[in-house]
């Protein structure tokens, strides 16, 4: 999988400071794995040899044991087909045959004398001891999935030699019984781990239920004192503009300093940021551990952090040190910061959750987020794609669920730089956890009720989570759970001890569909609904003010489909008579209803996943369009379910987990664009959406209607005065369309255009017959397309399509890239739109970037009726 080298390069710029002046070791190399039941030796002995793996399979790190088993070849790749059926799962096996030692052999240079060494391992799922050169180093065995690890190894150590490092990991010790339900039978939910491992209904049960050292393991070098968990709060008081001179900003800093020696040690903790510092001299006593919080430091004119759409992603290198008289840096921690302040306020008029940054209200466009790999293959550059796709699909936040874990740093890292505000869930869910009644669970609700068995170890867990993510200033809210609240007594430790203690800045909801977040008026669960809706009700039908869930489908295209069905189960659903191939149903496909025949009946599967690009932007365009239209009036934000899949799932999602986008992406990103200008398909009402700070005066909205001839029909134009922050309707096209005498008209455009007439936002909107259907689709003639490609940097390419006039609409055209010899699709590649149309006489440019290679590239272009043209990048 290829990524952009520029973004490579903005991550190797943003991951080198916390490298601590070169004084971190990955061990991110030289795995060895072997299940424990066929190793002899115990931990020690294991520990203690050299040589002598004989049998032993590489292994993955960060990893699991089932993607150490598929990278060596022993399981079949689970997301192709129905493969997963073909790998045990470990509700029938037994908890021991996924049961693996992992083994690290590496040479680690000498320590200066009276330096430390600290070994980290910052997740392990589930249980685990560990060992290093015949040393045991955790008294009693690791326990949970959310809690990191740390062990001074400088005596156990053979500094300038050769180490080994043995891990004997041990799976949850409930699995799960996979059933079919939400979570299987919710016995996952006993372990203070992720829930959707045992099944949901969009992933089927991951069968080692990701047994292993899932995050990453380094060694730390530092002298007598270890700085960590530092803590940096911005404060942003009064009202703020993006690119105006700023008032001051104040930063709060504190930190732990531990001193593993048998000495007192003095020292000084400095915070520096731009040239600014601010210190104080520390005590810290022998085999002791001290807060230490620093005097506030005042920046003048900051630079701000905003959300995407409303402002630039600011972001400050800054540095705390503790320095010791004589010997200089002990420890050093490089802290990304973002100066912002995200606050939340009830809004009376919608009976919902505000939320504003910097002063300024926001209005909430966002995605659920499950988790970027279902086996839990992370990486910067995956998290950068992702994250990217969502700042393109112009999102302002991502919630993350419940069901899976608090995101990585380099996570909420991507969302820094792209402006997308988290809201975190902790680890619970309604389904596990005995919201509701539900055949398919073990035990009854107030048993689940009670879940996790182990409440200490969810608290402890959650202490150190939120230690680990709470400098980032993408990070904006807390959740308790997916729809339900933690037992009394852990939420109560979030609530009232937790964060208000470790962080004290973010608002926190108690469950995601609280009515403290959003006020269920209209019953229900308060979210929803999950599939196909008729375009009509995104607009006229009020849901809940601040819906936390509510999507559609998301079936890529064939070239998608074609990734893991195999050929035999290429074949298009037949929702009339409710005929799905079980392979479809295995991934979960969920229905078109009739919204696919609408276009016509596919004739084969590549015609039905090419008609159903036509419902996924259309669907998406209108789910935020409505959202907009209503804005500050019935609503104050939405959160899709969901923009992405963690494997190879058929619903809800803009791209593939291959990374390929589909029309849901893009139809989102006109629907949800800052300016943007919409028309309401019941009352004809043209709007205009504007979620910045910005007015815009003196525009000229142009309104024209198209035949299936491409014939161009001016229906009217008026100059509009746009206020920030508002959504506001100007006129109805209703009456001007399909009048008696007139054309059928296949399409309406919609425009707006500043004063030197450049065009800053445009909709294209096909318009259904009386029976809502689109057979003027269908009578469109070839449009005469001419596409030209030029290369303008490297990995970026200008992609124009120009349409001659006196022709019809050159109607949904996808741009890729290809191999230019295999025509294969490079991903990920990010285009500035796609799915996109021309009317007769005008043209439009794609821009998009890529990874450039070895291979020849081409751009492949082909449309409702446009022939697939192939155009060679040179």
């Amino acid at each position: 999988m290829k990524f952009p080298s520029v973004y490579l390069l903005l991550l190797l710029i943003i991951s080198a400071p916390v490298a601590h002046a070169q004084r971190l070791y990955d061990l991110d190399k030289a795995w060895k794995a072997r299940r424990a039941s066929e190793v002899q030796e115990d931990g020690i002995a294991l520990s203690r040899a050299t040589g002598g793996l004989t049998g032993w399979i590489p292994a993955r790190v960060p990893g699991t044991v089932l993607t150490t088993l598929l990278e060596n070849g022993l399981v079949p790749d689970p997301f192709y087909g129905m493969n997963n059926e073909r790998i045990p799962d470990i509700y029938k096996t037994g908890n021991a045959h996924y049961t693996y030692w992992f083994v690290n052999d590496f040479n680690y240079p000498a320590l200066a004398g009276g330096d430390q060494a600290w070994l980290h391992l910052r997740g392990v799922n589930y249980r685990c001891d560990v060992f290093l050169n015949g040393e045991k180093l955790n008294a009693r065995p690791h326990n949970g999935m959310f809690l990191r690890q740390v062990y001074n190894i400088t005596k156990a150590l053979r500094p300038g030699g050769a180490n080994r490092l043995a891990v004997i990991v041990h799976p949850a010790d409930v699995a799960g019984n996979p059933n079919g339900g939400q979570g299987g039978d919710g016995t996952i939910a006993k372990n203070v781990a992720h829930q959707y491992v045992a099944g949901w209904d969009w992933i089927q049960p991951v069968r080692d239920r990701n047994t292993g050292i899932w995050d990453k393991v380094w060694i730390e070098q530092t002298k007598s004192v270890n700085l960590k968990n530092p803590h940096v709060v911005t404060h942003v008081p009064g009202k703020r503009f993006p690119g105006e001179k700023q008032e001051p900003a104040r930063i709060n800093v504190s930190a732990e300093l531990e001193n593993p020696t048998a000495a007192k040690v003095t020292g000084k903790l400095t915070y520096t940021l731009e040239g600014q510092t601010v210190s104080q001299t520390v005590t810290v006593g022998p085999k002791q551990t001290v807060t230490v919080t620093l005097p506030v430091l005042t920046v003048s004119n900051p630079k701000l952090w905003w959300p995407n759409g409303y402002g630039a992603q600011h972001l400050y290198t800054s540095s705390l040190q503790f320095t010791e008289p004589g010997k200089g840096v002990s420890d050093e921690e490089k802290i990304t910061v973002g100066v912002r302040e995200v606050r939340t306020a009830w809004n009376a008029h919608t009976r919902s959750r505000e939320v504003s940054v910097n002063g300024q209200k926001i209005f909430i466009k966002g995605g659920n987020w499950i988790i970027s790999d279902a086996m839990l293959r992370f990486s910067d550059a995956r998290y950068d794609a992702e994250i990217r796709f969502h700042r393109d699909m112009n999102l302002n936040l991502i919630r993350v669920w419940g069901g899976a874990l608090i995101e990585r740093p380099e996570f909420f890292a991507a969302c820094d730089r792209y402006g997308l505000l988290v809201m975190q869930d902790f680890w619970m869910s309604g389904d596990c956890n005995g919201r509701w009644v539900d055949p398919m669970k073990a035990e009854d609700q107030w048993t689940r009720r009670n879940y996790p068995d182990d409440h200490n170890l969810f608290i402890a867990s959650a202490e150190d989570q939120i230690k680990m993510v709470r400098n980032h200033p993408s990070l904006a809210m807390w959740c308790g759970g997916n729809e339900i609240t933690p037992p009394a007594d852990i939420l109560s430790a979030l609530r009232d001890d937790l964060l208000p203690r470790l962080d004290g800045t973010r608002w926190f909801a108690e469950y995601s569909n609280t009515d403290s977040m959003s006020y269920n008026s209209i019953g229900g669960n308060g979210d929803g609904p999950y599939g196909i809706q008729n375009i009509r009700t995104f607009w006229e039908d009020r849901t809940f003010p601040f819906n936390s869930e509510v999507g559609s489908v998301g079936v890529g295209d064939a070239v998608s489909l074609e990734r893991f069905l195999p050929e035999v189960n290429r074949v298009a659903p037949d929702e009339p008579n409710r005929r799905i191939d079980s392979v479809w149903q295995y991934h979960k496909y969920i229905g078109y209803d009739s919204s696919v025949y609408r276009y016509g009946k596919p004739k084969d599967m590549a015609d039905f996943a090419n008609k159903a690009q036509l419902v996924n932007y259309d669907q998406y365009r209108a789910l935020m369009e409505g959202f907009s239209a209503h804005m500050w009036d019935w609503y104050t934000g939405t959160i899709i379910w969901k923009t992405q899949n963690p494997w190879t799932a058929l619903r809800g999602q803009m791209y593939d987990y291959y990374l390929d986008p589909n029309a849901c992406l893009y139809g989102l990103r006109k629907g949800s664009e800052p300016l943007h200008v919409m028309c309401n398909p019941v009352t004809g009402m043209v709007m205009v959406a504007n979620n910045t700070f910005v007015p815009y005066n003196d525009l000229m909205l142009v309104v024209k209607a198209y035949d299936v001839a491409g014939k161009e029909r001016l229906l009217t134009q008026v100059f509009v005065t746009v206020e920030p922050t508002d959504a506001k309707k100007y006129l109805s096209v209703k009456g001007y369309l399909n009048q008696p005498g007139q054309p059928k008209d296949v399409f309406l455009s919609l425009q707006l255009l500043d004063v030197k007439k450049n065009v800053v936002s445009e909709n294209l909107y096909w318009l259904p017959d009386a029976k809502g259907s689109y057979p003027g689709l269908n009578q469109l003639a070839a449009a005469p397309l001419k596409t030209t490609v030029k290369r303008v940097g490297p990995g970026q390419v200008a992609v124009t399509l120009k349409n001659p006039a006196g022709g019809a609409v050159a109607f949904f055209n996808r741009v890729s890239l290809v191999d230019l010899n295999t025509k294969k699709r490079l991903l990920p590649v990010f285009y500035t739109d796609n799915y996109v149309s021309v009317v007769p006489g005008e043209e439009r440019t794609v821009v998009l970037e890529y990874t450039p290679g070895d291979v020849p590239v081409a751009v492949t272009v082909s449309g409702w009726n446009v022939k697939e043209q192939v155009v060679a990048v040179d």
